[in-house]
């Protein structure tokens, strides 16, 4: 998706209330995943080891799987086909780590650490993507500009730091939808999690305040993720980054716990991959001898016909200031939520 643009159009399922998380171990709730009859949290502190919590349908937790490596931030999760999970250990709110990492923990039990270096500086990020071939993508948190796409440009490496390569960019535009950790429409559109359907069909990016879906038929991710998405409101929680697809094509997300709150609520959209199909095309007709447009294919005010139908491009040739300052505002409020947290160790 080209930057300044916007989703080609919007669904406004049925959000409905799950269960509600009332276990302290999750208060900072920062990844989801779904097997179907289980679930699988991970909160974004810990206590000196990979933890993943195992909660029932009922939001109750029933068992902990852990892991001996100690994570700086782990804020996202996804479930490969394979039954292994995979942390993104990747937040970086204040911008000093020299790499981020990967933690997997195999169905026998059996975890890894792959170490990660950025090409072009530090990135906070809260979204992990697996594709259909199980090559983890990392989708950064940019408060000013484009959330930026990465993928390793090989095999993992548990020996070294394996580097990535930036493979894409999703711009998303602010929303009216109410929720979020701050008073400002701008954290609608801050990348928070991330989660693929289960037959690799569909991705999901989410906000603080609504999801996108994006298709992707044949597999290329990098591909999907520079397309019109689908936008599937999440209104009114206060700081929602986890994200998951249940194996039937039902979204789940649910939120941090607010400061004043003790628990947290898992809502669904049943059947929200199949909202993910492209729409029908429509049919234009030609332009007639009286039209306005040159011989060019430029619309009469000079821009082109892409450019007209997106609303992208300005008269002085330059993006407008606003997005840059409310931008910095929010930065100045993200860095104060990460500080609140408790430390956390390179």
């Amino acid at each position: 998706m080209t930057a300044g643009s916007a989703p080609a159009w919007a669904a406004d399922p049925a959000v409905t209330d799950v269960c509600t998380i009332t276990d302290r171990s999750l208060e900072e709730l920062s990844g989801l995943a779904s097997s179907g009859d289980e679930w699988f949290a991970v909160n974004d502190s810990d206590n000196g080891q990979v933890e993943v919590q195992v909660l029932d349908r009922s939001c109750t937790v029933t068992r902990t799987i852990t892991a001996p490596a100690n994570p700086y931030d782990v804020e996202d999760l996804a479930l490969a086909g394979d039954g292994t999970l995979w942390l993104a250990d990747t937040g970086d709110n204040g911008k000093t780590r020299d790499t981020i990492a990967l933690h997997t923990i195999s169905p026998t039990g059996e975890s890894a650490l792959y170490r990660l270096t950025y090409p072009d500086g530090r990135h906070d990020a809260e979204a992990l993507l697996l594709d259909r071939a199980g090559v983890p993508h990392v989708v950064t948190k940019e408060p000013i500009g484009s959330a930026l796409v990465y993928r390793p440009v090989g095999p993992l490496n548990p020996g070294a730091p394996t580097p990535l390569e930036q493979v894409g960019r999703v711009s998303l535009r602010t929303t009216d939808t109410p929720g979020g950790p701050l008073e400002s429409t701008v954290v609608t559109r801050l990348v928070t999690g991330g989660a693929m359907s289960h037959d690799g069909r569909v991705a999901a990016l989410r906000t603080y305040t609504d999801a996108y879906l994006f298709p992707v038929p044949d597999g290329d991710l990098a591909k999907a993720l520079q397309s019109d998405p689908v936008r599937v409101p999440l209104p009114n929680e206060p700081q929602g980054e986890a994200i998951a697809f249940d194996p039937d094509g039902t979204l789940l997300s649910a939120s941090e716990f607010a400061t004043a709150a003790t628990t947290s609520t898992v809502r669904a959209v049943a059947g929200a991959a199949t909202l993910a199909a492209p729409p029908a095309p429509t049919t234009t007709p030609p332009p007639t001898n009286g039209d306005d447009r040159g011989g060019d294919g430029k619309s009469g005010d000079g821009k082109s016909g892409d450019q007209a139908a997106s609303g992208q491009g300005s008269d002085d040739g330059g993006p407008p200031l606003w997005p840059v300052i409310a931008g910095a505002a929010v930065v100045l409020g993200l860095v104060w939520l990460g500080v609140r947290r408790s430390r956390r160790r390179p």
